[in-house]
């Protein structure tokens, strides 16, 4: 069966402006890229639907979708109700229209891999994860990652894993589920001492009906690649076998990045890709290969995001990639009309799919280490949430 990808330029539309952060800019790249490198002869392409108010409120308040539609109108200025018309989340003519066309193309991509149309699903427009059930929070406006889980379960899973690789906590996807015992909901993010939401700690672990349904690995800033592979394959891999879930819904935001603006973490394009695959492998040895991956943060939008969600693709689709294949020269001169990240060095700028570093993961049998502020955080993650699983506290 073939890889599903949700795409239509409508979905370009979700625009908070030319100063935002979160440009479509990131979006249009990654198409491209994916076209240059032939991975579009890989795919089925599905048209993102827009979903109506009754599909939106199965996850959000009928207050909340009227006053999203209020503010998508010409010259609107909400002052702040319902999260909408922050600095955050400031509102732009026709913002229910594509924040719902967004949720539609990740809701429609679950079913159609539910019911065996296809194979996998990927909506890089996705992971709008921050969204609440009646706020808009984090430059998100509808959770789409949320209503693909219920559709899900109202489809007959009985149980969905989530797997949130973004650099900020996935609170809105966590909050909707926090105490359905159907849904695991697995966030690995920069700490919220030093990250907005503020939020995701190894104690969070669910409500009292869904008790170790959330598991939060929260990491220091300045984690680079080794200690992000090595936080990863001590926790993810465990608790998605045990809860044994019939498909796998990840977020897969590039903001981890080390040269991302707006985070702290230092992981390479390698260690994301790496992140993809480890999923894409739990999916078809827990799942039977049912899994949707979406994108969601990232704001190094021309050196980072196209690149990731590029390799991100390849992988749904089974195509092998070389990490040295060298970035398409149409791309490269399209890429170069919208700047390059500030962080970068000058004349550093990315020519190859990867950043060409080696990924080796050091597993937790090797030992734990008191100094490592990153074995801390991933000890505190599996004595808050593994005996809630079933799963022994072993090698620490």
């Amino acid at each position: 069966m073939r890889t599903g990808l949700a795409w239509g330029s409508e979905v370009l539309g979700y625009d908070f402006g030319p100063t935002h952060p979160m440009s479509p800019v990131r979006l249009e790249l990654t198409m491209r890229l994916v076209r240059e490198l032939g991975l579009l002869e890989a795919v089925e392409r599905l048209e993102p639907r827009e979903l109506s108010d009754a599909e939106l409120a199965l996850v959000h308040a009928p207050e909340y979708i009227a006053a999203v539609r209020e503010a998508s109108r010409p010259g609107a200025r909400p002052g702040g109700a319902f999260g909408l018309g922050s600095g955050d989340v400031p509102a732009f003519e026709n913002m229910h229209a594509a924040s719902a066309r967004i949720a539609g193309g990740s809701r429609d991509l679950a079913l159609a891999v539910w019911a065996g149309e296809l194979g996998h699903g990927v909506n890089v427009a996705g992971g709008m994860h921050h969204a609440m059930p009646a706020e808009a929070s984090g430059f998100c406006v509808y959770n789409d990652a949320a209503l693909a889980i219920h559709a899900l379960l109202e489809a007959g899973a009985e149980r969905v894993a989530y797997v949130d690789v973004d650099a900020h906590h996935g609170d809105g996807v966590e909050r909707v589920f926090w105490d359905e015992p159907r849904v695991l909901t697995v966030s690995v993010h920069e700490s919220g001492r030093t990250l907005f939401p503020g939020t995701g700690y190894a104690q969070d672990c669910g409500g009292p009906a869904a008790r170790g349904t959330a598991v939060n690995l929260a990491l220091p800033a300045g984690t680079a690649t080794d200690g992000w592979v090595r936080a990863i394959e001590a926790v993810v891999p465990a608790v998605v076998r045990a809860f044994e879930p019939d498909a796998i819904v990840s977020q897969h935001g590039c903001d981890a990045h080390a040269v991302d603006p707006l985070t702290n973490l230092r992981v390479s394009v390698d260690g994301l890709r790496w992140a993809a695959r480890l999923v894409h492998e739990l999916a078809h040895e827990v799942t039977g290969g049912k899994w949707l991956a979406l994108g969601g943060g990232g704001y190094a939008v021309v050196d980072v995001v196209p690149r990731i969600w590029s390799l991100l693709v390849a992988e749904a689709a089974h195509v092998e990639l070389d990490p040295a294949t060298p970035l398409p020269e149409p791309w490269l001169a399209h890429a170069e009309r919208f700047g390059h990240s500030r962080l970068l060095p000058p004349g550093k700028e990315p020519r190859s799919l990867t950043d060409g570093e080696f990924v080796g993961v050091r597993g937790w049998a090797a030992g734990f280490d008191p100094a490592s502020e990153v074995d801390r955080a991933v000890r505190a993650t599996r004595r808050a949430v593994f005996p809630h699983l079933g799963l022994d506290v072993e090698f620490d």
